[in-house]
């Protein structure tokens, strides 16, 4: 019960902070005297931060002002995409305090020497958080694959070129000091849209879909991730929107990404991906050279886009009908695209949707995280387990530190 409060108290001013004592008790539904015993134990343990005085001008004495603690626990966050590395640390307030990336060619890579490359990102994304006082309490890392349950297990990533490898072990002895989680991109970009998007209203169901060289989706339904029995939950990318359609690595035929996906739409555009890389090169280079030519009016790139967006829209109705999400959020790669995506994906969700009071255009938006997506879902993750469990993660030094500073005011005070 005491780290359930620990939690409703931590996640309180998370959301609503700076608040009083008293603020938060109203927040919470717990006594002030409660309220107040778990504030000390938090503020002890590095977590949270008393400011001056809140309510400046209102009647009766103001009580102090309580907010997370931007030097304590931070996540770290890192993406292995197809043509980039990424890495990132997200202090208790959500901002992000380090991070680095850098071009590297993926694909169809042997996966010791890209998690040996990840592992020195990390450590000096940790060493750069670290000399901004702030602690990081663990690791995820966002892969472009399908990953088993509860594990480290990446069974398949095929834009990668990997199956059955497991990232655990290797990046474990490579960063022994950081508790390690690995997920998928496409739904670590969801839990980022749904605790980081600033949507208005809030969503708290809704489908998520992102792209970098193949498609993925993911659904949040409730505020919850919809994971699956294995893990494997919103492959839209393999969705067969043309049953007679080419065939795919998947086994499959017609499939989304077969129509959708970045190379499918450079080919469409009369680009190869080689040629697409030399002539904007650079993580994300092809999408933004698809962008570019777009806006300047070539014909074929649009028509190629326009033909991706129907297709989108045809695995996307069938999602929506299934669902009834609040929202489809169109995000990572895709949302440069999005001018030239969304006129057509929206009318055939309008053509498409059992609901005819429900037009296409209301069904869409467009997320403001864009490409980086699943690299701050992975560091937001690390950061909510803070907030969900904060007697977790308290720091050892912070007790110790607490106390000296009472002493040293003790004694001033009887100097």
């Amino acid at each position: 019960m005491r780290r359930r409060n620990l939690s409703l108290v931590l996640h309180a001013v998370a959301a609503r902070g700076p608040l009083s004592r008293a603020a938060v008790a109203g927040e919470v539904g717990l006594t002030r005297a409660a309220v107040s015993t778990l504030v000390d134990e938090l503020i002890r343990d590095g977590l949270l931060v008393e400011l001056g005085p809140s309510r400046p001008g209102t009647v009766g004495r103001p009580g102090s002002a309580l907010q997370l603690d931007e030097r304590g626990p931070a996540g770290l966050g890192a993406e292995i995409g197809v043509d980039r590395l990424a890495v990132c640390a997200v202090d208790l307030r959500g901002r992000i305090r380090a991070r680095t990336e850098i071009a590297a060619a993926n694909r169809d890579r042997a996966p010791e020497p890209v998690l040996g490359q990840l592992a020195d990102l990390v450590r000096t994304v940790a060493a750069d958080a670290e000399g901004a006082g702030l602690r990081p309490v663990g690791l995820t890392v966002a892969v472009p694959g399908l990953v088993a349950r509860g594990s480290s297990l990446v069974v398949r990533a095929p834009n990668l070129g990997w199956e059955s490898v497991d990232i655990g072990p290797g990046l474990r002895a490579e960063l022994p000091d950081l508790p390690l989680t690995v997920g998928n991109e496409a739904n670590l970009g969801a839990l980022a849209e749904l605790w980081r998007g600033g949507h208005d209203p809030e969503l708290r169901d809704f489908v998520h879909v992102s792209a970098e060289i193949g498609i993925g989706a993911a659904v949040v339904l409730d505020g919850r991730l919809l994971r699956g029995t294995r893990g494997f939950a919103g492959e839209l990318g393999h969705v067969p929107v043309r049953p007679e359609g080419p065939e795919c690595p998947c086994g499959g035929r017609g499939c989304l990404e077969r129509y959708a996906g970045e190379e499918a739409v450079l080919r469409a555009s009369g680009l190869s991906p080689e040629q697409a890389a030399a002539e904007h090169p650079g993580p994300g280079g092809r999408i933004a050279l698809l962008a570019v030519r777009a806006a300047a009016g070539d014909r074929r790139v649009r028509r190629a886009l326009r033909d991706a967006g129907a297709a989108l829209g045809i695995a996307l109705a069938g999602t929506v009908n299934l669902l009834d999400p609040q929202k489809v959020v169109l995000g990572g790669a895709l949302t440069p695209l999005a001018p030239w995506l969304l006129p057509v994906l929206e009318r055939e969700l309008g053509r498409r949707v059992a609901d005819p009071a429900r037009p296409g255009r209301e069904t869409v938006t467009v997320s403001r995280l864009g490409a980086e997506g699943p690299l701050l879902g992975a560091a937001h993750s690390v950061v909510r387990a803070v907030l969900d469990d904060p007697a977790a993660f308290k720091d050892p030094g912070a007790a110790v530190g607490a106390r000296g500073n009472r002493a040293v005011d003790t004694a001033r005070r009887r100097s």
